[in-house]
């Protein structure tokens, strides 16, 4: 029984065995045929395949993009938005799966996007397949509306097929140019570049989301969205308003001046900063020319400018700069287009270095002041020049004013004051306050861009007698106009020196604040005395009888301030930067407004009155729009002239002061007040003086009233040098036809002024 068994058990699994042996082979045969099958496929149809897989999956996986944060300024007005754009896409493969369905659709996007039909024709010729062809960009919501209520029409857009829309962003600025150097611009791939779109490029950039598309098991297309997470919104401290009022002077101005003593703008730049000078909030910061953010390529925005070579570099023919022209234009090549277009988008007041001239007198005087090199008392007799090494260093009284106190020097703007203080003061400490000032490095401002000055201002190891005389009144060393003007908050407001800043507050698409930025007080350059001291001297300026910046007295105010005049390389072009720096109320700065005018387009440049006249017209709208009440008793002629421009008049109540009346109760006319509009200019020449008033001075040396009248220029002329002097007050202007070498304030005279170390041929 037990044998009968195993025999069983031996024969079954043999016959198992022999079956599984026959499935074996059948299953390997099967493979075999199927791996050939699908060799042949491969061989003949694979790229076919290829096409179809990666078509599909482009199709149905898809980017979300995210979108960029806005820039709104300190009311919330938007200076930079994103918004919602549509790419229109074409699927061939269903536009072809009939043949009904093509001219309709062709039709349709030719009358709704303006499509050309031929180009669509070729490609899908081309590309039956294809699943992702992008007919047009940046499509309005409007007109992808109007197509897709076309296509809904059951008679109208029945046979319109494989369109559909892919969603994008694109960055608008709704003010055009309105501080186009401030905010800079994003290129095409939404990336920031100049200004604060690049500086805060990762909080306004978002992440974008995807959505995929997947077959499930029942072959359905299921589709899994990660949605895109949006960029973060800055506020900022700039106010539009302040801004647009600071333009349409600078605008102003070029107008003026355009093609005026040579072809070209009204200046080579025009720069303005407003601050608010315990905070170092920028309100405004201008400069011209300037160029659309909607339209930055556009290059009649360069004819006036500069003519660059390839590297950048100024074209002079026989040693005389030429301008940008239309026919200029025509010829340029694509490295030398760029090197424009850069200049043209450059922040002039972070990015150019210059010689400040007479602007930095104070921070000369506030460091001796500081350091107890002078006390304040002091008096200094200034003959029209100074012995200082082998060279007579001229001021630009040339005549001489005689004795002069401290404070005197600096309203008249002696240069021989303030080489006398700079050498009481000595090198090493005058290098030392230099830095303290921050001048050699950047402020660090939350703008992109910002120049690095550390080798165009001399240290305690190069600097030589002449190098500190002539630093000492704003030459032979470099600066910006944004380290000019925050250093000098430091002078006027206690001593304090903030971190300049143009952003105030950084938010979520959704208006929660993320951060907001706090002045950052980095350091006190000066005490509160030396400070209250500057103001006091700052103050005559404007003031006094004999200060330089009468022109910059807004009517109704009393403000200070310098002037500045400094002669550009290279020496004895007859080249100029003029500027004034200013505060108000005189009493207690609220506001400091720095105006900087390179080369202006007439014939005698060192005039700063062409930046005072500037500054007044600025304050005269911004002041009162800062409700910063009027303090002054208004003169008939300031009073007309504010009616004119529809400023409001506010005194310190806010309200009009009483008028006395006579008996038969009409207004008693003011006699007297404190100026006219532009302080008598009309009675002197547009082009004259030296940072001078226009009122007459009391200086000892006045042989200048007898020298005889020009007619052509209106400037008196000195028979022995052919020098031209302002009529009102006496100073030199321009070079006349002295042989003379000029030297920035008229400093120069029997030497040439040495260039600021770190430069080149040209200080840009």
């Amino acid at each position: 029984m037990g044998n009968k068994r195993r025999n069983s058990v031996l024969k079954f699994t043999i016959k198992m065995q022999k079956k599984l042996l026959v499935l074996f082979l059948f299953i390997l045969v099967a493979f075999m045929g199927l791996s050939a099958r699908l060799f042949l496929i491969n061989r003949d149809n694979g790229e076919e395949y290829k096409k179809q897989v990666l078509s599909h999956q482009e199709y149905d996986s898809a980017i979300i993009p995210f979108k960029r944060g806005e820039i709104v300024d300190s009311n919330g007005t938007v200076l930079a938005v994103s918004n919602k754009v549509y790419n229109v896409i074409l699927d061939t493969r269903l536009l072809l799966r009939k043949e009904e369905y093509l001219e309709p659709t062709l039709n349709a996007l030719k009358r709704f996007f303006d499509i050309d039909p031929e180009p669509v024709r070729a490609y899908i010729a081309g590309h039956p397949n294809s699943a992702y062809y992008v007919m047009a960009k940046r499509v309005e919501y409007e007109k992808k509306i109007a197509f897709e209520e076309f296509c809904d029409d059951e008679e109208l857009g029945a046979n319109i097929k494989g369109v559909w829309f892919e969603d994008e962003y694109k960055r608008e600025y709704p003010n055009g140019s309105l501080a186009c150097d401030l905010i800079g611009f994003t290129t095409g791939d939404n990336a920031g570049t100049y200004g604060l779109e690049e500086y805060y490029n990762d909080i306004l950039s978002g992440v974008n989301g995807r959505e995929y598309g997947y077959l499930n098991d029942d072959s359905t297309l299921e589709r899994t969205t990660i949605a895109a997470r949006d960029g973060n919104n800055i506020q900022l401290s700039l106010d539009a308003n302040i801004q647009t009022i600071v333009e349409k002077y600078l605008k102003e101005f070029n107008e003026e001046y355009k093609d005026n003593a040579r072809p070209g703008n009204g200046a080579e730049n025009i720069g303005c900063v407003i601050m608010d000078p315990n905070t170092a909030s920028v309100l405004a910061m201008a400069s011209y020319p300037v160029f659309d953010l909607n339209d930055v390529r556009n290059t009649e925005n360069l004819v006036g400018m500069p003519l660059l070579d390839k590297d950048g570099k100024r074209v002079r023919t026989d040693g005389v700069a030429e301008y940008v022209t239309q026919e200029s234009i025509a010829g340029m090549n694509d490295e030398v287009m760029y090197q424009h277009l850069n200049a043209l988008w450059k922040n002039f007041c972070i990015v150019d270095a210059y010689e400040p001239g007479s602007v930095f007198k104070p921070f000369t005087v506030a460091a001796a002041l500081e350091s107890g090199a002078i006390t304040g008392n002091e008096t200094y007799n200034c003959e029209g020049k100074l012995h200082v090494g082998d060279y007579d260093i001229k001021c630009h009284q040339t005549f001489g004013d005689g004795p002069l106190t401290v404070q005197q020097g600096v309203e008249r703007s002696c240069n021989v004051v303030l080489m006398n203080v700079a050498f009481a003061l000595g090198k090493a400490e005058f290098v030392n306050y230099q830095h303290a000032f921050n001048f050699g490095l950047k402020t660090n401002i939350d703008l992109a861009g910002e120049a690095r000055t550390a080798s165009m201002i001399y240290h305690a190891d190069n600097i030589a007698i002449t190098d500190l005389a002539t630093n000492s009144f704003g030459q032979t060393f470099n600066a910006t106009m944004i380290q000019m003007i925050t250093g000098f908050c430091s002078l006027i407001n206690g001593g304090y020196y903030y971190a300049p800043h143009v952003a105030s507050r950084i938010t979520t698409a959704d208006g929660a604040t993320i951060e907001n930025i706090e002045p950052r007080l980095l350091k006190q350059t000066i005490s509160r005395s030396t400070s209250d001291k500057i103001i006091e001297y700052c103050n005559t300026v404007v003031s006094g009888e004999n200060g330089t910046g009468h022109t910059a007295r807004p009517a109704g105010y009393m403000i200070g301030g310098k002037t500045g005049t400094a002669e550009t390389l290279p020496r004895k072009n007859r080249e100029y930067v003029v500027s004034f720096m200013g505060y108000a109320p005189a009493d207690d700065p609220q506001v400091v407004i720095y105006v900087v005018v390179d080369r202006p387009n007439v014939v005698h440049q060192d005039d700063a009155k062409y930046a005072t006249r500037i500054v007044k017209k600025i304050l005269t709208e911004v002041l009162p729009y800062m409700n910063i009440f009027m303090t002054e008793e208004l003169s008939d002629a300031e009073r007309e002239e504010l009616e004119q421009l529809q400023i409001q008049i506010r005194t310190p109540q806010g309200t009009e002061p009483e008028e006395e009346l006579d008996e038969e109760g009409n207004p008693i006319p003011k006699e007297g007040g404190e100026g006219g509009s532009e302080g008598g200019e009309g009675d002197v020449p547009t082009e004259g003086g030296t940072e001078g008033s226009e009122e007459e001075p009391t200086g000892p040396n006045e042989v200048w009233k007898d020298f005889p009248l020009d007619p052509e220029t209106g400037y008196l002329v000195d028979p022995s040098t052919g020098d031209f002097y302002d009529p009102q007050i006496g100073t030199r202007v321009g070079i006349g036809n002295s042989s003379d070498e000029e030297s920035g304030d008229g400093s120069g005279g029997e030497w040439s002024l040495p260039a600021p170390p770190g430069t080149g041929e040209e200080t840009e």
